[in-house]
This record gives C-alpha cells, sequence and structure tokens, in this order.
C-alpha cells in the first residue's frame, strides 16, 4: 500500500514549473528561452547539462518533453528513437555516459541531422563533455554548444521548498519532519516530493497528524515492501 502511494506520486509529469530552480537560474531562463524562440543561433540549438544523480537532469529533459514536436530519448532507447524526424523539433537524450557502443553511433547521426535541419538537441550525462567516456567525435559534438551544470539544491533549500509545498496545500507539518526526511530517505526532490504526497496521504488514512512518529513508520513501511 505504501508503495503503490509513492509509486503514484513519482508518477506525476515532471514539468518546468515544478522543477526548484535554487542555483540553476540561467540554466532555466535558457530553457524557457528554447520553448519559446524560434530566432536561435547554432550555439543555441545545441545544449548540454551535467550534474550528480538526483540533481534533476531527467526531470528537465522530459519537462521539455511535454513541448509540441519534442521526443525524449533514454540511452537503452531503440535504433527508431534516434531517427530524425523533419516533424520533430527538440531531441532530448538523457544519459550520455551510459550510451552502448551502438547507440554512440546513433547518436552522433541524429546529432549531425538535427544541426542542418536546425533543429534542437539537448544532452544530459553525469560528468562535463570533456571528460566523457563516449567516442571522439561523438564527445566533441555534445561540447559544441552551451553547457551547464546542474546544481543540486542543498539541505536549506529542499526543506525550504518542500515546506513551501506544504504551507501550498494547507499540510501542517512538525518540527524535525522535513530534517529527519531528507537524511533518511532518498535526497532528490522527486522522491522528497513523492514522500510528501505519501505523508498526507497516510495521515488522512490513519487520522494522525504529520509527526516524526508517522514519518518513522511509513519510511519503516516503505522499506519493508522494497525489501519484499
Amino acid at each position: 500500500m505504501r508503495q503503490m502511494l509513492l509509486d503514484l506520486s513519482a508518477g506525476k509529469p515532471p514539468t518546468l514549473e515544478s522543477f526548484v530552480v535554487g542555483a540553476n537560474v540561467e540554466l532555466m531562463q535558457h530553457l524557457l528561452a528554447l520553448a519559446e524562440r524560434n530566432d536561435l543561433t547554432l550555439n543555441e540549438n545545441f545544449t548540454y547539462v551535467w550534474g550528480e544523480p538526483g540533481a534533476g537532469k531527467t526531470h528537465l529533459l522530459q519537462a521539455m518533453a511535454s513541448l509540441p514536436a519534442a521526443r525524449y530519448i533514454a540511452a537503452d532507447a531503440n535504433a527508431e528513437a534516434f531517427h530524425f524526424s523533419p516533424d520533430q523539433r527538440f531531441y532530448l537524450l538523457d544519459d550520455c555516459d551510459k550510451l552502448s557502443d551502438e547507440t554512440q553511433i546513433s547518436a552522433f547521426a541524429l546529432f549531425n541531422q538535427v544541426r542542418e535541419n536546425n533543429g534542437v538537441m539537448i544532452s544530459a550525462g553525469s560528468v562535463a563533455p570533456a571528460i566523457l567516456g563516449v567516442r571522439e567525435d561523438l564527445r566533441t559534438r555534445l561540447g559544441w554548444g552551451l553547457i551547464y551544470q546542474v546544481h543540486e539544491l542543498t539541505d536549506e533549500e529542499k526543506i525550504a521548498a518542500l515546506n513551501h509545498t506544504a504551507l501550498a496545500r494547507g499540510l501542517t507539518l512538525s518540527s524535525g519532519v522535513l530534517p529527519y526526511l531528507i537524511t533518511h530517505f532518498r535526497r532528490d526532490m522527486r522522491s522528497l516530493s513523492a514522500m510528501l504526497d505519501a505523508l498526507d496521504h497516510y495521515s488522512l488514512e490513519t487520522k494522525r497528524p504529520i509527526t516524526l512518529p508517522l514519518l518513522r513508520d511509513l519510511l519503516a513501511q516503505e522499506r519493508g515492501t522494497t525489501e519484499q
């Protein structure tokens, strides 16, 4: 039951509005410009974002995938996903550090077609393109455009963002709930937001306030479900 609540919450479609910006103001401004403008320079057509797991790279790419004529491409996608189509403008290539030898060839070909047809490509990886462990011609292409590091939120920023969400929803959280949550659960904002949703459901279901004991109970049940 607990795991089902978490899965439902985590399944909410990512949006640019739900991304907590933190120190990523310039990156967010760039993505919003890509979504709204058609008069891009060649340099602006290609963007590479990198950062630690959980920083929000996939969130941003999947949010951009909701735009018209956009396609999200996972590193393990089939060959068809890498085919260029004149009907699509945005290509969002995730986890470049996990591309296989075969998909690296496909990604290189797609990059060239996007460039020739004035498309837009946003790629993401765990490290900067200069040290990305892919074939040299692809690594060079990925470094051609604008490069942004996605900075993870500090613990204080995560707590502030979750508090803001709780206040907007009329939730009352006991002191200590959020500091405990971010040190005893998955640390990315999507998972933390999912747990806040689950806490809300669990509180209503059990008719108990959202306190540290309630959170510990839910975390224990979530871990127990995961381990089965």
